[in-house]
């Protein structure tokens, strides 16, 4: 993201998110907000949700990347309320964005922390006074630039309580930041009082990609690319649960977007792509 401005991806993924609550297409997840933080009226967001795709994408694979936001989000949201469930009151949202669960958050006395770059989380905060979007007492703001601050440092500032269970949550970020800033991250979590569960989503590696998808997955880099926000980081599902149990995971459960689409619609997954995004949770709990 370029500094003083909003995250573009945070915001094209709030417009997919809102346009989905309208679509018609299969609900996966519903989110109240969606559409009122997204700064849109419902006339205005296909318009603005095929704006902030390229015109190359057709119909069908705006409507499936819609689906994974939607999947990913609910997967989540279920995994939280699992968590909650089970005692644990502490809920962080990494690289938050235009994310409405701590304004929707269903658990009573479950506490919510929104990390995220400064400029998203002012920009975010001016949306939700512009939506007429409460504040909760529940929730707690956490700025931190990933790529120049530690996450322990701003939760600490946050009074974020590292003794205490917790579930953390972090969508969307993965890719857009350096190897050696994700494993300090996981094994920050990692390091969090038992039971503890971690989601996130990652891409797999260009050079995993079939002859027919590799013009579309290097055109589809080098768009984000252009928009300041480059991927920079991949892994393999191997990789990523290797280096999930070396920083003291115990358990991952690992999905790929069309699988876990195919799971929430009740039907049978469609062709798989060797490259398609995958959403895990990882557990500790020793």
């Amino acid at each position: 993201m370029q500094l003083g401005q909003p995250s573009r991806t945070a915001l094209a993924t709030a417009y997919a998110r809102a346009y989905h609550q309208i679509a018609s297409e299969p609900r996966i997840f519903t989110d109240p907000l969606a559409v009122r933080i997204a700064g849109a009226t419902p006339e205005q967001l296909a318009d603005l949700e095929t704006a902030t795709v390229p015109d190359d994408i057709t119909t069908d694979m705006r409507r499936r990347r819609r689906l994974f936001l939607a999947a990913r989000a609910r997967f989540a949201e279920d995994t939280i309320a699992d968590t909650v469930a089970t005692g644990t009151r502490q809920v962080v949202i990494l690289g938050a964005g235009l994310d409405t669960f701590a304004y929707r958050n269903p658990h009573p006395n479950v506490r919510v922390f929104e990390v995220d770059h400064p400029d998203t989380q002012a920009w975010k905060r001016q949306r939700l006074e512009s939506a007429g979007i409460e504040l909760p007492a529940s929730l707690t703001f956490a700025p931190v630039d990933f790529e120049s601050q530690t996450l322990a440092a701003g939760l600490a500032a946050a009074e974020f309580d590292r003794s205490q269970p917790a579930v953390f949550i972090w969508l969307g970020v993965v890719m857009y930041l350096t190897r050696d800033t994700i494993l300090d991250t996981l094994r920050f979590v990692a390091d969090q009082a038992t039971p503890m569960r971690l989601v996130f989503d990652y891409l797999y590696p260009t050079s995993a990609a079939t002859p027919e998808e590799m013009g579309q997955r290097t055109a589809r880099a080098d768009r984000v690319a252009a928009m300041g926000e480059p991927w920079l980081s991949f892994f393999t599902a191997d990789e990523i649960a290797n280096i999930l149990r070396e920083a003291g995971f115990d358990h991952v459960d690992d999905h790929d977007a069309p699988h876990l689409i195919a799971e929430y619609l009740g039907i049978e997954p469609r062709q798989v792509a060797t490259v398609a995004p995958h959403v895990l949770c990882a557990t500790r709990t020793a």
